[in-house]
């Protein structure tokens, strides 16, 4: 994706998950919708799930950073920092960990006060974005497996990953009727 492409698809679809969001009521934010990953026993509300995002995209942008400061091993999590694989369910099992703090400290948060996290890691991202040179975009980022693995291609898929939020929200809110 080229500069263009990855700005407009951030701001039309961070705009589209804020109306989105904007659209439910108290209630509908706050309810226990989905079980923890990390542990059953925790639910994560709609407003957490939108929370997550924030984490997520400032470790994408981490990354990138990461990369472009000449890191071999970026995301560092296919391998650690030791240089040993790892396996699926180890990766799986740090990654549940880390957005399992996460939630629990912006857990109950508000609506206005969780729209702030995202705003503040899209502007982190859009920071970068402004950053890097087109030939950065087209790099690949070592060990990314999301996208088409390209820095450009991560960038662009913090959009996609709200909306996959968004439907496992809009999927435990239909189930929980």
């Amino acid at each position: 994706m080229n500069r263009l492409e990855i700005e407009k698809k951030l701001n039309e679809d961070r705009a589209w998950l804020l109306n989105t969001y904007s659209a439910l009521t108290d209630d509908e934010l706050y309810a226990d919708l989905t079980p923890s990953e990390h542990n059953p026993q925790n639910f994560w509300s709609a407003l957490d799930h939108l929370a997550h995002l924030a984490l997520i995209e400032r470790n994408f942008a981490a990354m990138i950073r990461k990369h472009i400061a000449g890191d071999a091993n970026p995301v560092g999590l296919r391998i650690d920092d030791n240089g040993v694989a790892r396996s699926r369910d180890q990766i799986m099992a740090s990654v549940h960990a880390m957005t399992e703090e996460w939630q629990m400290t912006h857990h109950g948060k508000s609506f206005s006060e969780v729209v702030a996290l995202g705003a503040s890691a899209r502007a982190v991202t859009l920071q970068l974005l402004s950053e890097l040179s087109d030939a950065q975009l087209e790099e690949v980022l070592p060990g990314a497996p999301w996208a088409d693995g390209t820095v450009g291609g991560v960038l662009a898929a913090n959009a996609d990953h709200g909306r996959m939020h968004w439907k496992w929200v809009k999927d435990a809110r239909l189930h929980s009727h």
